[in-house]
């Protein structure tokens, strides 16, 4: 199956500062991707440059198209959540359904209102009315109701309490995601994506250093809780992290043979979370 996104040496400098860094990656359809980075590594320029809202220098490939110089017609197939859903205040919620349905060729009115009708949203209120819980329902409606073969989500549920982020994350997989459409999602709130995500992007100062399956992380990456008598045998395996929780001593390795580390202590594949900050020492080191 071929690749819906396809970057090479992706480049995009701000001055002397490198937003993104020769980044090379490559999505295919049906995937849900993490690209997971701290502050200031390179997520919004990247989100950016695949949503054609910045030159860049390098090779990039959206939907076979080139983002920048093919917007117009890319934006037919792609969906886009900013961390706040950015819609007008002043509009009711019956005229930006009739707006989106307007101007959008691939919209299905009948199933924004399958959503809706789950909500309490009221058809005559204002956008203004409207809980942040509940302008993200109705973004996400809008959204959901246009077939697109790519949602980008830039922090989709920032500010929104554990129930409403863990039932958009729901509504996303169970209602939207099928093996045509591919998702890209950055967030901070790793632990709460992990489980549904197919594939991870780390970038850290403007390059990938990290592109896996979560089938490959769960291959290639142990972390293990170390008996005390086994301490000097385990660092001898050359652990890439080491941590200190609940009166263990836990130790994350890469390539090491399970049986060898299952001779040292308790073996279980590390959270995407402690993954990232070990890979992320390790590039910076």
């Amino acid at each position: 199956m071929s690749d819906l996104i396809v970057a090479r040496g992706l480049t995009k400098s701000y001055g002397a500062t490198h937003a993104l860094n020769d980044a090379s990656f490559s999505i295919g359809a049906g995937r849900i991707v993490g690209l997971i980075g701290p502050n200031g590594a390179g997520k919004t320029t990247a989100l950016k440059a695949v949503l054609g809202l910045a030159r860049f220098q390098g090779e990039l490939s959206v939907l076979g198209l080139d983002p920048y110089r093919q917007r117009h017609k890319l934006m037919q197939d792609v969906c886009f959540i900013a961390d706040v859903a950015v819609l007008p205040r002043w509009i009711r919620v019956r005229q930006l359904i009739n707006l989106v349905a307007a101007t959008h060729p691939k919209f299905r009115r009948d199933i924004c209102e399958q959503f809706l009708a789950r909500s309490d949203i009221k058809r005559d209120s204002r956008v203004k009315e409207l809980s942040k819980g509940m302008v993200t329902q109705l973004h996400l409606a809008l959204v959901m109701a246009i077939d697109a073969k790519l949602l980008v989500l830039d922090e989709p549920t920032l500010g929104l309490d554990i129930l409403m982020r863990k039932q958009f994350y729901e509504t996303l997989l169970n209602e939207y995601f099928d093996e045509q459409r591919t998702i890209l999602v950055t967030t901070h709130q790793v632990e709460e994506i992990e489980h549904i995500l197919t594939d991870l992007l780390f970038i850290d100062r403007g390059r990938i250093v990290l592109d896996a399956t979560m089938d490959q992380v769960q291959e290639s990456y142990a972390q293990v809780a170390v008996r005390p008598e086994q301490l000097e045998a385990a660092r001898a395996q050359k652990p890439i992290a080491e941590r200190q929780g609940l009166g263990r001593t836990h130790m994350l390795f890469k390539g090491v043979d399970r049986v060898d580390l299952e001779r040292l202590g308790d073996v279980g594949v590390p959270s995407v979370a402690d993954l990232f900050v070990a890979v992320i020492q390790g590039a910076r080191a």
